[in-house]
């Protein structure tokens, strides 16, 4: 780091000593100084961070802490969870970061906890080090944790016999807190006068910023009619807040001649939407658009007040280097560059344009009111054909980041953000800001501002009405894979391009630069060959086998809230990533949740052929399914050029009452060619001897998963024995609370010579099976480390393995 900080004042030096020389060349140098004063910035940022850590011995230990409620707390599944900022540990032995995120389950007895911003506890806690799932695509929870500042996640130990919880003080008076509170109060108002509403959490995202309400299927059609910029703060509501605040300012300083030989109007107008713009941006969470905006705004008060003239480039490269001084981790979240990459299109679409003379020159009165009629249509005309500029530029200029984020492109986004933008800007917005600041004056004002709030939500829930409309049109929407970054750049490229003043030459070929990002399909399969990824879902199983021809899902993970499972956090964005657009077999092991948790999500995003399950046919989470069919020992399926043998479930346990879910856990074999995988659900050990011995020499595989997670009840000597695999993979969470895997499991693996591969160690693995018989594996959190990322004690660094099989482990 040093080092880079020297290289950065050196070339600072250089570039100062080259400005006498060649100007081109000073800019340059100073280009590369900038960027490395910036690493080394972000370097030393990550480091300092990273530092404050829970150690791998302390994990787990109960450890009493006082400290603050640093945030605003979100309902869960039998509790809430809240961040903690931590500011005494009782034993000097244990380091606990400074900031931790808890979770604080109801007691039977006792009922819900609460818990309220700026309060001070202190409370018996359990901590372990921040671990998410690690997959090829989807949420990098991990690296969000560390952009939060969170170093340590955990859960309060409130049971009887223990320490109990104690609040030490109802209002720490610091200004951060104090915001919170603030925050938390307008947030239950809202909710109170919002209860029970549909569009309700949509609401209160626009006032406040808080998203964590707004369901999954929402943000589905948001993202699916690009209208997702809308339902936020955005740099709109902040603008609109801060001029009005600015006319009112202006309005009362001029009517006092003192005021007004002390400061001009401008300058005062320019303060005054300054501090309103910082005010509704701390009261909205200080996201990123939120600090765009209010960087902007305060570098254009700045330049008037001090008569600076400034363009519009300047501006948002000023909020963007502040913004990143600020938290270099921001260019890590989508909102960075939906937010600049927007605001950049539509600086450069309007770029050297000037108004257009609405209306001619006549003879006729100023005052006609033929002249009037003419000059509003004028104007009016001029307005929406500048709108339309604007909105067509922003739709073309966000098409890259779409793609990369997302995996698809809304094609009626020009029409739904038509009809969204003024319906949520000029009504919906307002509408509820005008509630909000009632719910904050006082009780008396509570009437109004329910009418004015459930008036917002029922223009809110017209507007989605018609987009629900929308995005049921055919070719509503496309789906892509993930581009490579190279077409990325090619493709901003090209946007710049399509969007230069008018003039520039052959602006419409920008459109061919586009092409490579719709058009490079990502790598598949050879012929003959086959790739097995065990996703990491936590505690969960989730598999996906890709040939040629054919895509089998194996299990769709856990559901781990009401609105939040694996099939849409993982599974869903995975298959998007590489471009797969249709399963030909979901195979739903049983009934478990960690097992069957995310296949409702699987099956409405993605369109499934076929279903096969032990799971009865009428349950909920297959009612989007188009066809069901029962696994029964026995059964061969052609899934393309995918070979699929059903092991177990034995017919005859369909028949017993008394038989559980893991018990009728489906095992299958999937073979192409030399190549075989064997993948087990929760199958118990009495279940695998029944297989082994009706099956035997024929349950030979190369990678097998482990039954139940590794657990003590599974993987039996006779069925590691009857697969001889050369790899197991085991699915299961970071410190399961279900102590899987099981030691003396692993221990019976590893002494049949087969190498363990653990997603709470690998992230997710992928096994690639060439037509030759040779196979690579590849482990996330291994082969595409970041330093973010926890390594877990017993965690070992290698690089990708390649075997060259033959004989038994490749397959009979």
């Amino acid at each position: 780091m040093a080092a880079i900080a020297a290289a950065a004042l050196a070339a600072s030096g250089t570039a100062f000593v080259l400005h006498r020389v060649s100007s081109s060349a000073a800019v340059i140098v100073a280009c590369a100084a900038a960027a490395l004063s910036g690493y080394d910035y972000a370097a030393w940022r990550a480091a300092h961070c990273l530092a404050d850590e829970l150690r791998f011995a302390d994990e787990g230990r109960e450890i009493e802490v006082t400290g603050i409620v640093a945030g605003l707390p979100s309902a869960i599944e039998r509790g809430v969870r809240f961040p903690f900022e931590v500011e005494a540990v009782e034993s000097a032995q244990v380091h606990v970061p400074q900031l931790i995120a808890l979770a604080w389950y109801d007691n039977p007895g006792k009922g819900a906890p609460e818990v309220r911003p700026a309060q001070r506890w202190r409370m018996t806690v359990k901590l372990r080090r921040p671990h998410g799932t690690f997959n090829p695509a989807g949420f990098d929870s991990e690296l969000w944790m560390l952009e939060q500042g969170v170093r340590a996640t955990g859960y309060v130990r409130d049971r009887p016999g223990r320490p109990q919880p104690q609040c030490l003080q109802q209002l720490v008076l610091r200004f951060n807190p104090l915001i919170d509170r603030a925050r938390d109060a307008l947030r239950g108002r809202l909710q109170h006068l919002l209860s029970g509403r549909r569009y309700g959490p949509v609401i209160i995202a626009l006032v406040m910023g808080d998203q964590g309400s707004i369901v999954q299927s929402d943000w589905t059609l948001f993202n699916r009619t690009g209208i997702s910029h809308l339902v936020s703060i955005s740099g709109l509501h902040i603008t609109m807040i801060a001029a009005l605040v600015a006319l009112v300012a202006g309005a009362l300083w001029r009517r006092s001649m003192r005021l007004l030989a002390f400061a001009p109007v401008q300058s005062v107008r320019a303060c005054a939407g300054a501090a309103a713009a910082l005010g509704y941006c701390l009261l909205a969470g200080w996201g990123v658009p939120a600090q765009r905006t209010f960087v902007m705004l305060a570098t254009v008060a700045l330049a008037l007040l001090l008569r600076w003239q400034l363009s519009a480039a300047t501006i948002l490269a000023s909020a963007a280097v502040v913004v990143c001084l600020w938290d270099p981790w921001a260019v890590t979240a989508t909102g960075f560059w939906l937010s600049f990459g927007a605001v950049a299109s539509i600086f450069l679409v309007c770029h050297g344009r000037l108004p257009e003379e609405s209306v001619e020159r006549t003879h006729a009165s100023p005052r006609s009111p033929r002249v009037r009629l003419h000059a509003w249509r004028s104007h009016a005309a001029s307005a929406v054909r500048e709108a339309s500029r604007i909105q067509a530029a922003v739709t073309i200029a966000l098409v890259p980041l779409t793609l990369v984020l997302f995996q698809q492109v809304s094609l009626i986004s020009p029409i739904a953000n038509a009809i969204a933008i003024p319906l949520v800007s000029y009504l919906v917005t307002p509408l509820a800001l005008l509630g909000a600041l009632a719910c904050a004056l006082g009780d008396w004002l509570l009437p109004l501002a329910k009418v004015t709030l459930q008036l917002s939500e029922t223009l809110f829930a017209l507007l989605a009405g018609i987009l629900n409309w929308l995005v049921q049109l055919p070719y509503a929407w496309m789906g892509s894979a993930a581009p490579p970054p190279w077409a990325v750049a090619v493709a901003v490229g090209g946007i710049v391009w399509l969007l230069a003043p008018a003039g520039w030459p052959l602006r419409w070929a920008g459109i061919a630069w586009l092409l490579p990002a719709f058009a490079m399909p990502p790598e598949r399969p050879q012929a003959g060959g086959l790739w097995l990824t065990a996703l990491d879902v936590g505690q969960g199983m989730a598999l996906i086998l890709e040939s040629a021809e054919a895509t089998v899902v194996f299990d769709t993970g856990p559901k781990v809230a009401e609105d939040a499972d694996a099939g849409a956090r993982v599974i869903v964005p995975y298959l998007r990533a590489r471009g797969i657009d249709r399963v030909q077999v979901l195979v739903v092991s049983h009934l478990d949740s960690d097992h069957s948790g995310g296949a409702r999500s699987l099956l409405e995003s993605i369109a499934v052929d076929r279903v096969l399950t032990s799971i009865d046919p009428g349950e909920a989470l297959l009612q989007a399914a188009h066809a069901v069919q029962r696994c029964e020992a026995g059964q061969h399926a052609e899934v393309g050029d995918l070979r699929l043998r059903v092991f177990s479930p034995a017919a005859e346990l369909y028949d017993r009452p008394r038989a559980t879910t893991n018990q009728k856990s489906c095992v299958v074999m999937a073979q192409l060619g030399a190549a075989r995988v064997l993948l087990t659900g929760d199958i118990p050990a009495r279940e695998e001897a029944a297989m082994v011995g009706a099956f035997g020499a024929a349950l030979q595989a190369a990678v097998m998963v482990a039954p139940h997670h590794g657990s003590k009840t599974s993987s039996s000597e006779a069925l590691i024995s009857a697969v001889a695999p050369h790899w197991v993979s085991i699915q299961a969470g970071y410190r399961s609370r279900f102590g899987h895997p099981h030691p003396q499991v692993v221990e019976r693996y590893e002494q049949h010579g087969a190498r363990i591969v653990r997603s709470d160690f690998s992230g997710a693995a992928r096994w690639r099976f060439d037509a030759s018989g040779s196979v690579t594996l590849e482990e996330w959190r291994l082969d595409h480390s970041r330093y973010w990322l926890n390594q877990p004690a017993g965690w070992v660094n290698s690089a990708s393995r390649r075997l060259d099989q033959t004989g038994p482990e490749a397959g009979p």
